[in-house]
């Protein structure tokens, strides 16, 4: 019998795994993915380092990026997140430096305009070096604790002193559970906790436009820092800049079945650009997983056509309510960097999202101080996806005694960061290290 089975490699899954192997317990991790090495450029979501192999991007801080603040208090979440930077550059993750995006004299200039800034200290750790941490990572683990990679777990019981597992071809004994499956497991999670008696709450969906503009127009806002991050308390919901690439490009992600624009550090490519681009999200809430994913295919689906379509427009066309064509694109000052089919956002874009985005991007002028080129580019349309809120308490433990559920499929954390803490958490937990819990 195992003293604990994850079920999920990703970043709380590895995090958990290393702190229980640490203290000697034993581990089975099970993912339906495959190892590091074996993974392709289209298996983003599974296999060892789940979404954690992409950009490696670690933000440290209260202010986005889940509820895990919330859960466990600011303080020892911090906490835990140096705990994550320190294992992280244990593994080489100090090849790069952090850098922060507080900025007093900037956050007194937003409120002026109308906008907040989010603070946060990030290491940003690009696709190579991620990738190198985590193969180092596995190595590890692999000398103390048991894998099974691409092995779906078909049924969880509870037993009197424990869980039985079975997948095809195996049955495994386990004193504890963990679900540690990520956004992408959230269907299997899903079965499982109905079979266990379980059910999850409301979910989380985030929608919005991802803007392509000079990279000199920030250049007076990003003078000591690589990015920064701005919010928009609008009448629809709090909008929320994300992912910005100043030299970066915009590609395109695939994701339960939609093909969306992305950002793309210039650190990823061969030379830099003239670009900076970010998506403005936009949170809705729905009261089930399926009616949150009936409303993302209804809206970026339509954009898709089936295919891999995605819509851009010229923000001067967008404010004078124009169509643009792709004469306007082939002439536009601003080169787009993702290939995209030149139409009216007004026409494909739930009019919120439009209302809002022309809203920030008004009080984006007043902050800059200048008017933004109606060159710039808007690309319809992002999203950005979460599991359903499973009730849980202050260590991650469902209702079912001995069952727990940490990382993004718990609803409770929607970054690497975060992630990687609860999977720390947890494992001081488990191991009896956690000095305090919280009742």
């Amino acid at each position: 019998m195992y003293d604990v089975t994850i079920i999920g490699a990703g970043v709380a899954g590895i995090f958990l795994a290393h702190e229980l192997m640490a203290q000697g317990q034993t581990v089975l991790l099970i993912d339906a993915g495959k190892p590091l090495e074996q993974r392709t450029t289209q298996e983003a979501y599974l296999g060892f380092g789940g979404l954690g192999k992409s950009e490696g991007k670690y933000n440290y801080s209260a202010g986005f990026g889940g509820e895990l603040a919330e859960k466990l208090g600011p303080e020892k979440m911090l906490q835990l997140m140096q705990q994550v930077d320190a294992l992280l550059c244990r593994y080489g993750a100090d090849e790069v430096d952090t850098y922060s995006t507080s900025n007093p004299e900037l956050a007194t200039r937003a409120r002026a305009a109308g906008l907040e800034t989010i603070e946060t200290t990030v290491r940003h750790l690009g696709t190579g070096l991620s990738e190198r941490i985590l193969r180092r990572l596995e190595a590890v683990l692999q000398k103390q604790i048991t894998f099974r990679f691409e092995t779906f777990v078909e049924t969880i019981e509870k037993q009197h002193n424990g869980f039985l597992l079975t997948t095809k071809h195996e049955t495994f004994s386990s004193q504890r559970v963990v679900f540690a499956t990520g956004r992408s497991g959230t269907e299997w999670m899903q079965a499982q906790l109905q079979t266990l008696g379980l059910t999850q709450n409301k979910t989380r969906l985030d929608l919005g436009i991802r803007i392509e503009m000079e990279e000199t127009a920030f250049r007076t806002l990003l003078q000591d820092t690589f990015e920064t991050k701005l919010a928009y308390a609008s009448a629809a919901g709090t909008a929320v800049t994300y992912c910005m690439n100043p030299k970066g490009r915009i590609i395109r992600k695939h994701q339960e079945g939609l093909v969306m624009p992305d950002g793309q550090n210039f650190r990823e490519q061969e030379s830099g650009t003239t670009n900076l681009n970010f998506t403005l999200f936009l949170p809705r809430y729905f009261a089930t997983l399926a009616e949150a994913n009936h409303y993302a295919a209804s809206v970026i689906g339509r954009i898709n056509q089936g295919t891999d379509r995605i819509v851009v427009q010229r923000l001067g066309d967008l404010r004078s309510a124009r169509m643009t064509s792709s004469a306007d694109l082939a002439e536009n000052k601003i080169r787009p960097t993702l290939e995209a089919t030149a139409g009216h956002l007004m026409e494909e874009v739930p009019e919120t999202d439009i209302t809002v985005l022309l809203e920030f991007l008004d009080r984006l002028e007043h902050l800059l101080e200048t008017p933004l080129s109606p060159d710039t580019l808007l690309y319809g349309m992002d999203g950005k996806f979460y599991a359903p809120v499973l009730s849980t308490s202050p260590v991650f433990e469902t209702d079912l005694p001995g069952l727990y559920a940490i990382g993004d499929c718990s609803g409770v954390t929607h970054s690497l960061s975060q992630a990687a803490a609860s999977g720390l958490y947890l494992g001081q937990h488990l191991t009896q290290k956690t000095a305090v819990l919280r009742e």
